[in-house]
């Protein structure tokens, strides 16, 4: 009999300690699927969101084909005209707007851009009577090598360079607008080539060393494993933002060989471009003939949009005193 209890009990204990394992098994399974669960989430996210990116860069390019700018000249009746040159080893696209008798309005946009940004500038009839009109899609962005970019100022000044003294016959005074990363572009032109400039605009100008915003995921979209995946136009953007203050940190020493009058304008509430860019300027731009610095109150960085009637204003300004000279 007291064997028969015996059996009996080591019976349940065996199903007990089974009951505990099945349990453990259970729990470890749950876990486990959990885990599982929120890897396969991830999964899709990350899946989404390079299909995400992919569509981005299909329809955000912030260009224009030359056939939409081709019906834009036609429908606004503009004497324009799309060309495509090579320069230090790129294939640069422009446009030319009006008479080669005319000065010369050469627009340098920023970043993330093109030469697109411009189209309502090409129609504006006081700049039209008063300027022939050049504009390029600087290396990287527009139809210049689209998402593959040229982080150094200097080579892209040097290949814009060729727009006014090989290209055309730039008939002076030239005036160069340059906008936000443009406008150390502008700058260097007029550094390394003073006899091509007579005067400079400059918008919400990144031009002193580290004071523009840089986003802390900036250097991990460099990773070639996410980089592949990136719409082409931060991927010039992005680039070109990480080299920026070396690249500015180079022109240090040429600030003195600027010696045409400068227009300043910027966002007093830049979010983007530090505003100390205009203390920089005052210290640096000591051979400028003239400094003018404005500030627009509660704009932010992006004035080309909303404050074109003020920045026509500082470059007929800036003719009607270069024409004077």
């Amino acid at each position: 009999m007291n064997m028969f209890f015996v059996k009996v009990e080591c019976v349940i204990c065996c199903l007990e300690l089974r009951s505990i394992m099945d349990k453990k098994k259970s729990g470890s399974r749950r876990k486990w699927r959990w885990l599982r669960r929120i890897l396969m989430t991830l999964l899709v996210l990350i899946i989404l969101f390079i299909i995400a990116c992919f569509v981005f860069d299909h329809y955000v390019q912030f260009r224009k084909t030359d056939k939409e700018l081709n019906q834009f000249f036609t429908d606004n009746h503009l004497p324009g005209r799309i060309g495509y040159y090579t320069a230090q080893g790129r294939k640069l696209r422009y446009v030319s707007i009006g008479s080669d008798t005319l000065p010369t309005l050469l627009l340098i946009h920023g970043s993330p851009a093109s030469m697109s940004l411009y189209r309502g500038r090409f129609r504006d009839p006081d700049i039209l009577k008063t300027f022939r009109i050049l504009a390029v899609d600087r290396p990287g962005y527009g139809y210049s090598g689209f998402g593959d970019p040229e982080p150094s100022i200097q080579k892209q000044s040097e290949m814009i360079r060729v727009l006014l003294d090989s290209l055309n016959t730039a008939r002076h005074p030239i005036i160069v607008v340059g906008g936000s990363f443009g406008a150390p572009i502008a700058c260097r032109l007029a550094m390394d080539h003073p006899e091509l400039v007579d005067g400079l605009v400059l918008t919400g100008p990144a031009i002193g060393p580290g004071r523009e915003k840089v986003f802390w995921f900036a250097r991990i979209i460099e990773y070639p494993a996410i980089r592949w995946f990136m719409p082409r136009i931060f991927k010039s953007a992005n680039t070109e933002k990480l080299a920026h203050k070396k690249e500015l940190e180079k022109m240090l020493p040429y600030w003195k060989n600027i010696h045409v009058p400068v227009m300043y304008l910027q966002g007093a509430k830049d979010h983007l471009i530090d505003t100390s860019n205009a203390s920089f300027a005052r210290e640096k731009l000591v051979n400028a003939p003239y400094l003018n610095i404005y500030f627009f109150a509660n704009r932010q960085h992006y004035l080309a949009q909303y404050e074109w009637p003020t920045i026509k204003d500082r470059i007929l300004k800036m003719y009607e005193m270069v024409s004077s000279n």
